[in-house]
């Protein structure tokens, strides 16, 4: 496993596990599989409604506490001071532990601003390892950034190769900040898993192209989540570290960006949206 180390030298492992979208009921097994795969790192939130899965499986695997590094985030219906204070104990609850190793605002929706002055107590009183925000664009996140007494650390946001961010990591350097990528198999759209390209350099490495994209994001620097909830796919996912991509390899998975994320987050549109959906 490679790790990276966040702006308070908190060490994170680079390539983890997402379960957004896995049924609650099958969170739990889920999570036992990728254990015994040999993932520590798991990435969840109050709005997957499967926090509690995490949990128990990271409870029952024997494994010390401090062998895992789990994230989880706050949703803006619990947005606030008081709320997230709330929040998070519900979530330490779920995730059968006394702390969080990294504790997120999963959405810029809201009273952001009182949320983070909690996520910041939270962090001072040890009960978050370390804070950070999701799907915050350049702008929002400068603002936040420049007008708190601690910067993100971790800024969550959606990287693939149809939608690459070229550049992000250079801008959220400026700020101590490391990236994390969501949805890096693009859910699977536009025939991602039969690309020419991604399909062609993984046969120079006997790769699939989904190892192709995860070692693509990781040798740019970036946390990554690729999820599954069949195990081989979840073998494949992990066995990412012992080929390397060469900078014409990059540069030719350069030449797939469209500019076509899978949500728009920064529209009038979603945030009316996303703002209906409370949890």
């Amino acid at each position: 496993m490679k790790y990276v180390k966040l702006a308070n030298g908190v060490e994170v492992p680079q390539l983890g596990f997402g379960v957004f979208q896995i049924p609650p009921q099958e969170t739990k097994e889920a999570v036992k599989k990728a254990i015994e795969v040999g993932y520590r790192h798991f990435d969840t939130a109050q709005a997957y409604f499967n926090e509690e899965g995490v949990g128990q499986a990271i409870a029952e695997s024997e494994i010390d506490r401090e062998e895992f590094f789990i994230t989880t985030k706050v949703w803006h219906s619990h947005h606030g001071y008081e709320e997230t204070k709330n929040a998070c104990e519900e979530s330490l609850k779920k995730l059968q532990t006394d702390y969080i190793d990294l504790y997120l605002i999963h959405q810029n929706i809201g009273d952001v601003f009182g949320t983070w002055r909690a996520l910041e107590e939270l962090y001072e009183e040890g009960k978050v390892k370390a804070i950070g925000v999701c799907n915050f664009t350049e702008t929002r996140f400068t603002n936040l950034a420049l007008h708190n007494k601690i910067k993100p650390m971790v800024n969550q946001i959606e990287i693939n190769p149809f939608f690459q961010q070229q550049g992000t990591e250079d801008f959220h350097s400026k700020f101590g900040t490391l990236i994390e990528s969501w949805g890096p198999l693009a859910e699977g759209r536009n025939g991602i898993f039969k690309n020419p390209i991604l399909a062609e350099i993984g046969e120079k490495y006997n790769k699939s192209v989904a190892q192709v994209i995860i070692r693509w994001i990781i040798q740019r620097g970036i946390i990554v989540f690729p999820k599954s909830t069949k195990q081989e796919r979840m073998e494949e996912n992990f066995n990412v570290f012992d080929f390397e991509l060469t900078d014409g390899d990059m540069e030719k998975i350069k030449e797939l960006e469209t500019g076509e994320p899978i949500a728009y987050i920064d529209t009038p549109q979603f945030i009316e949206s996303i703002s209906q959906f409370g949890v």
